[in-house]
């Protein structure tokens, strides 16, 4: 989890097991692989529908949970419509 020092105050982008889109500025970790992020928003994607984003202000999640996480190119994300883009949502990555 070291890597993810060079992450914080970053604007990130993070995908969970259960197939979550989740983008926000990281503020911390811990030694599990728990985040802390603030400003959050979770991208909620449809096929026939653009992309819904959902306020989640300040967000913890437990490492377990949290399939990859990645840093985001703000000046890139922000020329995308998001609410023009549809695609399927992610599956479920949790192996049972």
């Amino acid at each position: 989890m070291s890597g993810l020092s060079t992450f914080v105050t970053h604007k990130v982008l993070m995908i969970t097991q259960d197939g979550r889109v989740i983008v926000g500025r990281l503020e911390g970790f811990d030694n599990q692989g728990s985040i802390i992020l603030s400003e959050c928003v979770e991208r909620i994607f449809s096929a026939d529908e653009g992309v819904v984003e959902e306020p989640l202000g300040l967000y913890i999640l437990r490492g377990d949970s949290i399939a990859l996480v990645g840093e985001l190119d703000a000046e890139k994300d922000a020329a995308v419509e998001w609410n023009s883009v549809q695609a399927d949502p992610m599956p479920e990555t949790r192996h049972r």
